[in-house]
């Protein structure tokens, strides 16, 4: 960070840690990865900001598939555990990880959650982060792919006003479909949007409540879950760092 050039009395300086943190949470994402790759699970990233329907997709998700995969939700708030409760109702293991004041999940955070599950038995691990466009896209898991949500309540500018998020996405969303008759939002708008940022970028439309859409997302889960168990995972995310860190601080869980 440049200097003031006149000092001011009683003025603290501070520093830029920000590419430290973020080798750290490099190394723990490459732990995480190479943990996955062993035993040939699909691990997901579901990013979106709050109130997008990312829990109610999950719900239908689990439901679904929970016969046909064995599955575990790693569940991202600031507090309270009752995302995960949702998720055990139907009879699925869901581990909460509380952040207090962190807007978003870390790699740290994730393998501290991972020490309560037995992932050598797992299809599929799914994390629902912190409900948030801005931070979580800085922040590699250590996960195969990453899925974004854009509720059709929240507007069909959002991609170019939050083009980090889209960039890092390898799904769009497009969610609460069902509402479409409702809200001024235009589903070719909202694409035009997303492919202003990235061209490639495949985006759905769902309606959890409905179940409109749900098939072809269904299909895409199992697709990325075949290319995960044959090790050759569709996309890859770049490391957001390149140097690895020789230690990490732990990451308390408050559940």
């Amino acid at each position: 960070m440049p200097q003031p050039t006149v000092p001011q009395p009683g003025a603290v300086q501070g520093h830029d840690v920000s590419i430290a943190l973020l080798k750290a949470n490099d190394w723990a994402a490459r732990a995480v990865r190479e943990q996955m790759a062993r035993h040939g699970v699909l691990m997901l990233n579901i990013t979106s900001s709050a109130g997008s329907g990312k829990t109610l997709l999950l719900e239908r998700t689990v439901a679904a598939l929970k016969d046909e995969f064995r599955i575990c939700v790693l569940e991202g708030d600031l507090e309270t555990e009752r995302d995960a409760e949702r998720i055990r109702r139907h009879g699925v293991q869901a581990v909460q990880i509380t952040t207090g004041t962190t807007c978003h999940l870390e790699a740290p955070m994730i393998l501290q959650a991972l020490e309560r599950v037995d992932v050598s038995q797992l299809d599929l691990l799914i994390v629902e982060n912190v409900g948030n466009l801005v931070c979580p896209a800085g922040y590699d898991l250590g996960e195969q792919s990453r899925v974004t949500l854009l509720a059709v309540t929240e507007g069909d500018d959002k991609p170019r006003k939050y083009p980090r998020m889209f960039l890092s996405t390898d799904l769009v969303v497009l969610s609460k479909a069902d509402l479409l008759p409702h809200v001024p939002f235009s589903v070719d708008a909202a694409i035009a949007d997303v492919h202003a940022v990235k061209a490639t970028l495949p985006v759905q439309v769902v309606s959890a409540h409905t179940g409109e859409g749900m098939a072809p997302w269904l299909a895409w889960l199992r697709d990325q879950r075949a290319n995960a168990r044959a090790g050759t995972a569709a996309v890859q995310l770049p490391a957001r760092a390149t140097s690895a860190a020789p230690a990490l601080p732990a990451v308390p869980l408050a559940h």
